[in-house]
């Protein structure tokens, strides 16, 4: 799940590429993609199985993120309009989400590496949103439009550095609840990251498999935008 109030740089690279797949402002303006819509703009269909407040019944802080979020990224991911028929569940997971994803100043795991962990977990559990979600993001740290892909069909034949094995190997074994070894541990030590990265590597794929779950609960329907995030140049003048 994505696109949290402390990450303004992640809105900002979001609302470029939105800009860049020439979603309209006619469009913005017209509500598809406002915080009070409940269906997904290219099919009609609920975006959730469940109610869907109106925005100005929201909590103050939740109305603010619902409208920084618009504001910054050009529109408002499906899984803050699904997760604000529990506001107060809401604010912890999004609490939550920012810690875990915003990482540490002497953490050694990317914004990329983590998108990859999320991936890979969301594709063992089957989470359309957060395969399709979190694809996206992938290709906007990592720059590579290819390899989320690859992840989502099939981590273990993707075309994964050492590094990213290590990290990958680890983070499905928590996936599965299969124990981790000490040559688990050891793996991730030779590719420069400690037993602090373990546990964010950990913390990661606790959340969304936290996450996947709820998705799946509400069928939580992915924004049309995700699935073009990233996969265009910047065009020439």
């Amino acid at each position: 799940m994505a696109l949290f109030k402390a990450s303004p740089f992640l809105a900002r690279a979001i609302r470029k590429q939105v800009n860049l797949v020439c979603v309209s402002t006619e469009r913005l303006s017209s509500g598809s993609f406002s915080s009070t819509n409940t269906k997904s703009a290219s099919d009609e269909k609920p975006i959730s199985r469940f109610p869907i407040p109106e925005v100005d019944t929201l909590p103050p802080d939740m109305q603010a993120l619902m409208n920084e979020t618009m504001e910054k990224a050009g529109f408002v991911p499906n899984v803050f309009k699904t997760l604000s028929h529990r506001p107060e569940e809401m604010r912890a997971f999004v609490n939550y989400y920012d810690i875990v994803m915003s990482g540490r100043e002497d953490g050694h795991l990317s914004k990329a590496d983590r998108e990859l962990i999320i991936v890979a977990v969301s594709a063992h559990n089957k989470c359309r949103y957060c395969i399709v979600a979190h694809s996206a993001l992938h290709r906007i740290f990592s720059k590579n439009r290819l390899l989320a892909d690859q992840i989502a069909a099939n981590w273990e034949t993707a075309d994964l550095d050492d590094r990213q094995k290590a990290i990958l190997n680890f983070a499905m074994q928590i996936a599965v609840c299969r124990p981790v070894s000490d040559s688990h541990f050891e793996e991730l030590y030779k590719h420069g990251l400690d037993q602090e990265d373990a546990w964010d590597i950990g913390s990661v794929v606790a959340l969304f498999s936290l996450s996947n779950r709820m998705a799946f609960l509400t069928s939580m329907a992915p924004n049309e935008e995700f699935y073009v995030l990233g996969r265009v140049d910047k065009p020439t003048k």
